[in-house]
């Protein structure tokens, strides 16, 4: 398996879980909504059970384009654009996932289609519940 598939992976993974952990923390903290906090989790708790061991190990932090220290993240105004941007991270981290485990670990991408989904269906439940402003 090739180091930089490995290492898109363990992005993925990483920033996947990241997400979903920023969301079942405003669940849990800021609405107290268990019910919301839940389901979070339980995909949270899933994408454990895909990872592949392998990909910690092709992980090299110090030669990441991406994680230029000069550029500053996006400022939100409240944890409502915390919550829609860390909902996209979890949706595209997915999709990533989805695509390079299709060379990775093939028997696996039906499983992360079907947390992609159950993603997708969180972010309804959440949209319907505690709607976005306009501006966003």
């Amino acid at each position: 398996m090739s180091k930089k598939i490995l290492r898109v992976i363990d992005a993925n993974h990483n920033r996947c879980k990241e997400g979903l952990r920023v969301i079942e923390d405003i669940f849990r903290f800021i609405h107290q909504d268990n019910t919301l906090r839940k389901n979070t989790r339980h995909i949270r708790h899933a994408i454990d059970k895909i990872r592949l061991s392998e990909a910690i190990n092709a992980r090299d932090c110090h030669h990441d384009l991406g994680k230029k220290t000069d550029i500053l993240e996006i400022k939100r105004k409240n944890s409502r654009e915390i919550l829609f941007a860390n909902l996209q991270r979890v949706k595209e981290s997915l999709r990533v996932l989805e695509e390079f485990f299709k060379i990775a670990s093939p028997h696996k991408v039906s499983d992360l289609k079907s947390l992609r989904y159950k993603a997708y269906t969180l972010e309804k439940k959440i949209i319907t519940k505690y709607p976005f402003p306009n501006d966003l």
